[in-house]
């Protein structure tokens, strides 16, 4: 068998989280298949970040059909590029834009989830600063002056971006604290760059500096982090943000339509390259990109911009543009995935496997004569049921494979995105006053001409 053994730890995490419907953040090599030119169009932006350029790209599939598991995907390649990802879900309290605290909590959750190579779990934004200041170190040792002089120097081109005199005098009070032992201010330092002061007195009173991260400059925040990034050591930076669906679901439209604008912003600046070492990665459904209502396209701008290529007929494709449709399995994909499923939970050993090819492909005929070609385009709930059909031989050694297989109960993925928010109704019953709701047709039979 080519295919390389399983860690018993990565084993239980790619088995416990299919079990559940969630994608494992580790071990996604063992059980990838297809999209191998998907894959390959963002590995070139990958380099290209590496490069010093920036992008940005919309990973648009259907409900259910594994974008989450391809952002991570991307998201392990980088980090053995020598990439600092961050990564974080738009949630109704996580937003792009807004002016209640949602967009300083995308930044905290982003930045908590901050991730190298050596620490791929999240939380690497202190070892990053350390990183900083001791390659600092290190360079005034060789040129004979003060670490503060090289650390200044290094931060300056900083300067000329919004926030980045104090984003520079930030790191300066941690080597501070780091040459003086003083424990509190290099912890005062952190927080500020998590974005966790609430108020600019306070950082002005541990720090000296004026400002803070708000809802107004989490954008800006996030390019000076990319390029303190790049002075640090690493090739750049990739942002990831999934369920972008959430900005779809706002029933306030101007809401919507300012994070929208954000959007643009970021759209704008990646792709003329005026963020250096940066790159995005969205994640949504075809209901946000393509509703003109409520989705992207409702938005002018960014629908002339994410428009498709007119020239896409006949099976020809581009994976050059700004939004990256996730082709669907193949049946034969699918195969291909079970075969891999089955050999993660032997563990790798081929003498362990559960069922054999001819059960697989049993499974895939039920599976197409329960819910049709579903099984293949959105397999989350197959996958799901395969691995409980695993589990269930496993532990039931006298049970055969061909005995549980029409009891094997594979639903439809129901897509919550297509569910009505709100009737215009009710979104403009909620603008009127009560006493204007309570009237209702009432104040009409009274009127006259």
């Amino acid at each position: 068998m080519s295919t390389p053994p399983v860690r018993p730890r990565e084993r239980d995490a790619i088995i416990q989280s299919l079990r559940a419907g969630v994608v494992p953040r580790n071990g996604q090599q063992h059980i990838q298949v297809g999209r191998v030119e998907e894959v390959k169009a963002l590995i070139t932006d990958l380099d290209r970040i590496a490069d010093g350029g920036s992008g940005i790209r919309f990973v648009i599939g259907e409900f259910g059909s594994g974008k989450t598991f391809f952002l991570y995907l991307i998201r392990s390649i980088a980090l053995e590029k020598r990439l600092v990802t961050l990564h974080a879900d738009l949630t109704p309290d996580r937003r792009l834009y807004a002016t209640d605290g949602q967009a300083r909590a995308l930044y905290q959750e982003l930045v908590r989830n901050m991730s190298t190579r050596s620490k791929p779990d999240g939380g690497a934004l202190a070892s990053l600063v350390e990183r900083f200041v001791t390659s600092a170190i290190e360079a005034a040792r060789t040129r004979g002056v003060k670490p503060e002089v090289v650390i200044r120097e290094r931060l300056a081109a900083l300067s000329e971006m919004v926030n980045g005199y104090d984003f520079a005098e930030v790191i300066a009070a941690y080597w501070k604290g780091h040459d003086t032992g003083n424990e509190t201010l290099k912890s005062s330092a952190v927080r500020w760059l998590r974005g966790e002061f609430t108020t600019r007195t306070d950082a002005r009173s541990a720090l000296g500096v004026r400002t803070i991260v708000d809802d107004a400059n989490v954008y800006d925040q996030l390019k000076l982090l990319a390029r303190f990034i790049r002075l640090a050591g690493f090739v750049g930076t990739l942002v990831c943000c999934d369920e972008l669906v959430n900005l779809y679901k706002l029933a306030n439209t101007r809401a919507r339509n300012t994070n929208y604008e954000q959007i643009l912003r970021i759209l704008n600046d990646c792709l003329q390259g005026s963020a250096e070492g940066l790159a995005f990665l969205m994640g949504g459904t075809p209901e946000f990109l393509m509703d003109t209502r409520k989705g992207l396209y409702s938005y002018q701008a960014l629908q002339s911009r994410l428009a498709e290529n007119r020239f896409l007929k006949d099976g020809l494709v581009d994976y050059s543009g700004p939004v990256l449709r996730l082709a669907n399995l193949t049946p034969e994909d699918l195969f291909v995935l079970l075969g891999k499923l089955r050999h993660v939970y032997a563990s790798g050993v081929v003498d362990r496997y559960l069922i054999p090819d001819e059960g697989l492909k049993a499974f895939m005929h039920h599976c197409s004569r329960k819910i049709g070609d579903a099984y293949f385009r959105t397999p989350r709930s197959t996958i799901t049921a395969f691995v409980n059909l695993l589990a269930v031989l496993e532990q039931n050694p006298g049970v055969s494979w061909q005995q549980l297989l029409d009891q094997v109960q594979v639903l439809t993925e129901a897509n919550p995105d297509l569910q009505p928010l709100e009737s215009e109704e009710q979104e403009s019953e909620q603008t009127l006053p009560e006493s204007a709701a309570k009237a209702g047709d009432d104040d009409l039979a009274s009127f006259k001409l």
